[in-house]
């Protein structure tokens, strides 16, 4: 297995460290096996999962909860499917009891999603920040799904959550930072660490994002839904690493014109015998 953790460099999130900043998810694998496998080839400490899935038993979803060690990786519950902020509200609450029953007695994370497009799967705004406005004050530690809007980042940031997790692009898609201007900005302001989340496909999408000094990624179905699911997991990890570490080491400045890597002093001319 290749190790993502970095204990010199740990991921801060409500006041709780993580030594890897690879997020995966539980959703959409082919099976509970390629799940397991694959989040310990990624060496991912958190994965986020589907409250109202593991409730009803839904495909892919049975038996989830005993398949992952939870002393080792922390869970990130999250309100998908739900259509509106008093929706959410009431799933975040039951994702917190979720965490109760998985030993974790003093977690209350969770990822808000609240998405009323049934096609694109786009997150409303509106509902999230009223969401997270009332979970905050309920003591959870937020960590909002939003379009990559630097203005809502900001509001929400201002309401107390955790962190705020911008799209690359929308859910399942794979198509990449269409929005990295937008998240950019987001990156500059922020003061919370910033999460990219949904639509990453491919590990040097992953790796760009942090480039750009994302905090962290997390990634999901270009996981879950790969040939190899278990392989990929390795591939993000190492890429969410090697992104990590050129944006510390700070890359070097784009210019108009070429510049010469060799000495332009001291060289042989043609008159030289």
């Amino acid at each position: 297995m290749f190790s993502t953790s970095n204990g010199s460099d740990p991921l801060t999130i409500g006041g709780r460290l993580f030594g890897c900043r690879l997020l995966t998810g539980t959703g959409k694998y082919p099976s509970i096996d390629s799940m397991q496998r694959s989040i310990e080839r990624s060496a991912c400490e958190m994965v986020t999962v589907a409250v109202r899935r593991v409730q009803t038993g839904a495909a892919g979803h049975a038996g989830l909860m005993e398949a992952i060690d939870w002393s080792r990786i922390w869970m990130l519950p999250n309100t998908a499917g739900c259509t509106n902020a008093e929706e959410a509200i009431r799933v975040a609450r039951l994702g917190r009891e979720l965490a109760k029953l998985a030993g974790q007695e003093d977690n209350n994370f969770i990822k808000l999603e609240v998405i009323p497009d049934s096609r694109h799967l786009l997150p409303d705004p509106i509902g999230t920040l009223q969401a997270a406005e009332a979970l905050v004050k309920e003591g959870f530690t937020v960590l909002p799904y939003i379009n990559a809007d630097p203005l809502l980042a900001q509001r929400l940031e201002e309401v107390g959550c955790a962190t705020v997790m911008p799209l690359g692009s929308p859910i399942g898609s794979g198509q990449g930072l269409n929005n990295a201007s937008n998240i950019a900005l987001i990156i500059e302001n922020a003061t919370v660490p910033v999460v990219v989340d949904a639509g990453i496909g491919v590990p040097s999408e992953a790796a760009q994002a942090m480039e750009m000094g994302a905090d962290a990624v997390l990634v999901n179905s270009a996981i879950a839904m790969a040939g190899d699911p278990p392989a990929m997991a390795d591939a993000m990890g190492r890429a969410v690493i090697a992104g990590r570490i050129a944006y510390r080491s700070g890359r070097l400045p784009r210019r108009n014109q070429a510049s010469a890597s060799s000495p332009t002093t001291g060289l042989i001319s043609g008159k030289d015998k």
